[in-house]
This record gives C-alpha cells, structure tokens and sequence, in this order.
C-alpha cells in the first residue's frame, strides 16, 4: 500500500522557518522524483520544488533563496527546509512521487497545512 505522510506543518510568524517532512512507503522511493506542491485557498495548486532520484534540485522562483528540499532515501523520506517565511506562502503543502519508467506513478500525500501569520 502506496503511502505519502507529510508533517512539519503549523503556524510561524512572518520571517520564521519550518521543516516539512514526507515519509514514503510501499513503492521505490529511491527511483521517483519527488517533489513538493502548495495550494492557497482559492489558488491552483502550484510547484514548490523537486528532487530528482539523483539529487538534482529544481525550485519556483518565488522560493529560490529561500527553500532546500532534500531527500534521504535510507529513510524514505524527503524534507523541505523554509526560511524567511511570508504570509503569501501560506498553503497547504503536499508531498508528490512521480515515476514515469514504462507506465506513469503519481502518489500524493494528504497535505500539511502551513500558516503564516502574526
């Protein structure tokens, strides 16, 4: 059974820092890109950053500077590390694994709300 569970999420000031987190199990964590998407309400959801199964990290630009997003696949897990937060990231955030080898893989995680505010 294909899981994606995010945590991390919660309230932090303007200026502040999270970390999410996105544990994986029951496919090869290791061959998927993983990534992390946002939806505002009443906004489409939008990309926040990507990570290849090799490493190479892909960012919106509205989150360059200030977002990492890492990967440790002994754990299955990937993070995203948020600094400098604004009220316009407030979101709920989502974990996405993707594999395209052969046939298309796309799980979702159920979301962890991020809240920017003072």
């Amino acid at each position: 059974q294909v899981q994606l569970v995010e945590s991390g999420g919660g309230w932090v000031q303007p200026g502040g820092s999270l970390r999410l987190s996105c544990a994986a199990s029951g496919f090869a964590f290791s061959s998927y890109v993983m990534s992390w998407y946002r939806q505002a309400p009443g906004k489409e959801r939008e990309l926040v950053a990507t990570i290849t199964s090799r490493g190479n990290t892909n960012y919106a630009d509205s989150m360059k500077g200030r977002a990492t997003i890492s990967r440790d696949n002994a754990k299955n897990t990937v993070y995203l590390e948020m600094n400098s937060l604004k009220s316009e990231d407030t979101a709920v955030y989502y974990c996405n694994a993707l594999n395209t080898f052969m046939i298309r893989r796309d799980y979702w995680g159920q979301g962890t709300q991020v809240t920017v505010s003072s």
